[in-house]
C-alpha cells in the first residue's frame, strides 16, 4: 500500500535521528518506527534495521519482551512506494529492494522469534504495517487508530504475511470479509472481531504495553520462550506428534535453575525471581 505523504524521495529523515530506534529497559526491548514525517512508510534502510533490532532482541538474554510502536501520529503507512517510483527504495530501479529472498526480511524475522512482542498500535497501519502488527504475539490500540487493509483497493495482496495470519486468527470467512473488501478497521470494530487485544484511549497505550511488557518480563523468559515456541509448531503438527514435543521441552525445563525458584517462590509464598538459567 502507498504512502501517500507529498515529500521527495530523497528527504532525510528531518533530525529525527535513525530510521529506526532501539532501547532496552528492565528487560523490555522498545523497537520505534522512526519515520514520523511519512507515517513511518517502509524504506529500505528501515527494513534492514528492522530485521537487525530483531534478530538483537532476540538473542539478547537480557531482553525478555519487546514492544513495537511508531513515532508521531501513525503506526506505520505501508512500504513507501512513492521511493520506489522515484527509483531509490523498495522495487524501485536502483535495485533497493534486492534479491529475491525473504530468510532475512523483518517480518520473517519477526514470525520465528521466540521473544514475545507486543505491537502498540499508536496510529494507522496500513499494508506492510499492518502485516507487521499481524506478526506480533499482542496487539494493543489507540481509539484514534485504524487498521487500514486496502490492499484489493490497490490491485496487490498483503505481500508480508497478511493472507498467512488472517485466516489463522479471524477463521477463512471473516478474514476474506476484511481483505476482499478492503474497508477501514476502527480500533472498536478491530478489538470487537479479536484482532487486536484491546482498544484503549491514547494516552494509555504506551503506559499499557509497557506494564504488559514488564508483567510478561518478570515470569520465567525460558518457559515464555517454550511456550511460543510451542504455539508456533502447534500451527503444523498433529495433536500427537504436538504432545510429544510438549513433553520433551517439559523435561528440559525441569532441569532449569527457573523451574526450581519457580517452586521455591510458590513454596514460600514470595515474588519468584528468575535468571533465565
Amino acid at each position: 500500500m502507498t504512502d501517500t505523504t507529498t515529500a521527495p524521495a530523497d528527504e532525510p529523515n528531518q533530525g529525527h535521528g535513525p530510521e529506526v530506534l532501539y532501547e532496552v529497559a528492565d528487560h523490555v526491548a522498545t523497537i520505534t518506527l522512526n519515520r514520523p514525517h511519512r507515517r513511518n512508510a517502509i524504506s529500505v534502510r528501515m527494513l534492514n534495521l528492522l530485521s537487525e533490532h530483531f534478530s538483537q532482541a532476540d538473542t539478547d538474554p537480557q531482553v525478555r519482551a519487546v514492544i513495537l510502536t511508531g513515532a508521531g501520529k501513525g503506526f506505520c503507512a505501508g512500504l513507501d512506494i512513492k521511493d520506489a517510483m522515484a527509483g531509490s527504495g523498495i522495487g524501485g530501479t536502483g535495485g533497493g529492494g534486492g534479491a529475491l529472498q525473504t530468510r532475512n526480511l523483518p517480518t520473517v524475522i519477526l514470525q520465528e522469534m521466540d521473544t514475545p512482542v507486543i505491537a502498540a498500535l499508536n496510529g494507522a497501519a496500513a499494508g506492510y504495517g499492518l502485516d507487521l502488527a499481524l506478526g506480533a504475539d499482542l496487539r494493543l490500540i489507540a481509539n484514534s487508530a485504524q487498521l487500514l487493509p486496502g490492499f484489493a483497493k490497490r490491485g496487490v495482496v498483503p505481500e508480508s504475511g497478511g493472507t498467512w495470519y488472517l485466516p489463522r486468527l479471524l477463521g477463512w470467512a471473516k478474514a476474506a470479509e476484511i481483505s476482499y473488501l478492503g474497508r477501514d478497521l476502527d480500533a472498536a470494530e478491530a478489538e470487537r472481531i479479536g484482532l487486536v487485544n484491546r482498544a484503549v484511549p491514547d494516552d494509555e497505550l504506551l503506559p499499557l504495553a509497557r506494564e504488559w511488557a514488564t508483567e510478561i518480563a518478570a515470569n520465567a523468559p525460558l518457559a515464555i520462550q517454550a511456550m511460543k515456541r510451542l504455539f508456533r509448531h502447534g500451527q503444523t503438527e498433529d495433536f500427537a506428534s504436538h504432545s510429544h514435543h510438549v513433553l520433551l521441552q517439559t523435561m528440559l525445563l525441569f532441569g532449569t535453575k527457573d523451574f526450581q525458584e519457580g517452586m521455591s517462590s510458590f513454596i514460600e509464598q514470595r515474588p519468584p525471581e528468575f535468571t533465565g538459567r
